[in-house]
């Protein structure tokens, strides 16, 4: 008898918005097949970020992330994963000039790594382009509160407190058809008010424990690196101890003639 080999189905997008109130949602970032391999059996999402230009290329900020390095990050993130979904940051400047241009460039990022969706920034003011993506075929996630991509303009990353323009924001993008929204650095009290008044999941970083579901920079829940750690992470690893105590152990064994043994 010949052996069927069952093959893990992708989570879905509709499978993620049922989740909301039946339990929380999982998420973290990846940008590599590797990290996206080892995290693949454990979320129920991945997120490509433009994160990657501070924490993979060393970028003061995320602005300086380009298209293509979104698609060959995104693409590596779906080869390197079959279970979680996988949703790809538009990166800055790629959408916000109209929403032809998002589609555009929407559509590239889809047709050229594979992923489930994108992710863009903005409440109101990018309404009118979630519903021009959506209604042509475009999932997407969409992001209020702290808006990394405008940190420059609003001084810094700072916890967002204007309680009437997010939830304004939250109900704009929920009503142009976004499938969920993710909701950064925001005050907890602002982001339980709009996971309470919207019918679509909502993904705190920094926002509190009452969102649909959480997402964090990979990098930084694992202690990789020596960067800025913002103050709502939990650590629950200190792999840059580890790596670091490896090599030099590699680096005493190569000088010592330890290595390799005979």
């Amino acid at each position: 008898m010949t052996e069927t080999k069952i093959m893990a189905k992708r989570t879905t997008i509709p499978q993620i918005m049922r989740l909301k109130g039946q339990r929380p949602i999982v998420s973290l970032t990846a940008y590599t097949a590797s990290l996206a391999n080892l995290l693949d059996e454990h979320v129920d999402f991945l997120l490509v970020g433009d994160s990657m230009g501070m924490v993979i290329y060393g970028m003061p900020n995320t602005l300086s992330v380009t298209l293509d390095m979104m698609i060959a990050h995104g693409a590596a993130v779906v080869r390197g994963s079959k279970k979680a979904c996988v949703i790809v940051d538009m990166p800055f400047g790629s959408y916000q000039a109209s929403p032809s241009q998002a589609f555009e460039n929407a559509a590239r990022i889809m047709s050229e790594t594979g992923c489930a969706g994108i992710k863009l920034e903005g409440g109101q003011e990018m309404a009118e382009t979630i519903a021009f993506l959506v209604e042509r075929g475009v999932p997407v996630l969409a992001h209020v509160g702290l808006l990394p991509q405008h940190a420059n303009q609003v001084g810094g990353f700072l916890t967002q407190r204007d309680e009437e323009k997010i939830l304004a924001d939250a109900h704009a993008v929920t009503k142009a058809g976004a499938f969920a929204t993710v909701i950064e650095c925001t005050e907890p009290e602002i982001s339980r008010r709009i996971s309470e008044e919207i019918t679509i999941p909502t993904i705190g970083i920094g926002a509190g424990a009452d969102c649909d579901g959480q997402i964090l920079v990979t990098e930084d829940m694992i202690g990789q690196g020596t960067g800025y750690v913002p103050s709502f992470v939990k650590r629950y690893a200190q792999v840059h101890e580890d790596i670091t105590k490896a090599v030099q152990n590699y680096a005493n064994d190569v000088r010592n003639r330890d290595f390799p043994s005979k």
